[in-house]
Parts: structure tokens; sequence; C-alpha cells
């Protein structure tokens, strides 16, 4: 399908691997030139260089932590005005509510609410005068359906989602949505280290725990990065300028409610 969006540019962060990745593929597929961030230099440069390759789009890397002020100015310094905004930054840690800090609490609402909101921010208006704006905040299934050693991330990301609802229906009227996109269980590198973590606690296997993992998956897997960058197209394409304010969980089926 035509997503209607070729020739658009994107600004996808902490896109040097997993589901930011993904996401900066299928945009590139879909003919959109991408500013893609990421922390470390190789891997940011490297992913843009096979992205370009790929899909005969260009991609412009930067090598910044969206989570920093620094860093944001470096990435709206490459792309001062973007058509496409996909938000994203690496978890908090994993562990019981009990043992974080304040410090931590900060911590985690700066790097998974407030870096996202400080992207928007700069960004929107520049969308509303174009009359044409797509973001897509990368949040979590934890959101939907709390999980108990993601009290740091949950509490985050909930804020960004309560955010995004209010001001996702400000802007709606000027062919500009914001949604949020919650993955469950994604094969991906943070994902892989969580099996590890979740093993060791329990004092079994690797692959007996991930087996367990992907047992209470009513599609009995993981889902691939690459579906989850799909969607993200989507929500980013022509075609979606009526899904406003919304949060689409890819979990395999994993939450059990009705709505």
């Amino acid at each position: 399908m035509d997503l209607g969006i070729a020739g658009r540019h994107a600004i996808v962060c902490a896109a040097s691997k997993g589901l930011g990745r993904a996401c900066a593929v299928s945009l590139a597929r879909a003919g959109v030139s991408l500013t893609i961030a990421a922390r470390t230099k190789a891997d940011v440069e490297a992913v843009a260089g096979e992205i370009g390759t790929a899909h005969g789009v260009a991609v412009t890397a930067v090598t910044a932590d969206v989570t920093t002020p620094e860093g944001r100015t470096a990435i709206l310094a490459a792309a001062p005005r973007a058509d496409i905004l996909v938000n994203n930054a690496g978890g908090p840690p994993r562990g019981d509510f009990r043992s974080f800090s304040p410090d931590q609490w900060m911590a985690a609402v700066n790097d998974n609410m407030v870096a996202a909101i400080e992207m928007i921010r700069a960004l929107v208006d520049g969308m509303i005068e174009q009359r044409f704006g797509r973001i897509v905040n990368i949040t979590s299934g934890a959101v939907r359906s709390p999980v108990a050693d993601l009290s740091l991330s949950t509490a985050a990301r909930l804020g960004l989602t309560g955010y995004t609802a209010g001001v996702a229906r400000q802007v709606a009227r000027h062919n500009v949505t914001i949604n949020n996109l919650l993955p469950g269980r994604f094969e991906t590198d943070r994902f892989r280290s969580g099996v590890a973590g979740r093993a060791k606690s329990a004092g079994i296997s690797y692959e007996e725990q991930f087996e367990r993992q992907r047992s209470v998956v009513p599609a009995q897997r993981f889902g691939d990065p690459a579906e989850f960058g799909d969607a993200c197209a989507y929500l980013c394409s022509r075609q979606a300028s009526f899904i406003v304010g919304q949060n689409l969980l890819l979990d395999g089926g994993e939450f059990p409610g009705t709505f």
C-alpha cells in the first residue's frame, strides 16, 4: 500500500537498534528521508548507511542522547523541521519499587516523558504551519497492563500518555496527529537481556525462561521488530489522519481486556 508519505522527512530517536531501528527502516521503505539519532557514533552511522543503501533515501546520522538538552539540540540542529517524529528512548532499570531513589524516579520521568514532550514542543508548530504532521511515541504495553518490576518505566510513560491525550486533540484540526505505540514482548536486545535477568533470578536456564515467557503470549511467539516498524509507518501515513490520541497495543493478544 502506498502510504502517501514519500518525500517526507522523519526524525527517529534511539534508532540504532531494536524498535527504533525498525521504525526507521519501515519509514525509509515508504520513501521517507530520515534523521536518526542514537548515543553510539559507530552504531548510528552504520545503521544510517545500511538504511540509505537499502532504500535509496537520504539518512543523516546524529550522535546524540535525546534524553539530554544537548542531545535534543544536536538532533534539532540537523533537522529543525520535520514532517514525522518518532519519540523513543531506552527504558529505565527494572526492579522492586521499594529500591528506587528519588533521583531514579526523576531520571525515569526525564528520559521517558520530558524528553518526548520537549521534542514535540520543538516541532509541532512547524507541523501545524505546513498542515501535516505525524508524531508517534513508543511507550510500553505496561501502560495498559503494569508489570511488577517495571514501575519506573510505567509511571513515566503513563505521564507521557496523559500528555499526549490532551495535546493530540488540540492539534488534530491542523492534520497533525499524535499517537502512542505500546510494544509487548518483541525480540530486541533489551527484551533478551530481561529474559536473562529473570532466568538468573529464578535459577533456571535462559532457554527455560524464554519458553516460559513465550508460552503466555496467545500468538505463541514474540513480536518481530519489523512488524512494529510497519505499524509505526502506518500511523505516519496519509491514511491515518483520523487516528488521534490513541494507544495501539502490539502484544500478540497478551492483554486480556475487551477494550
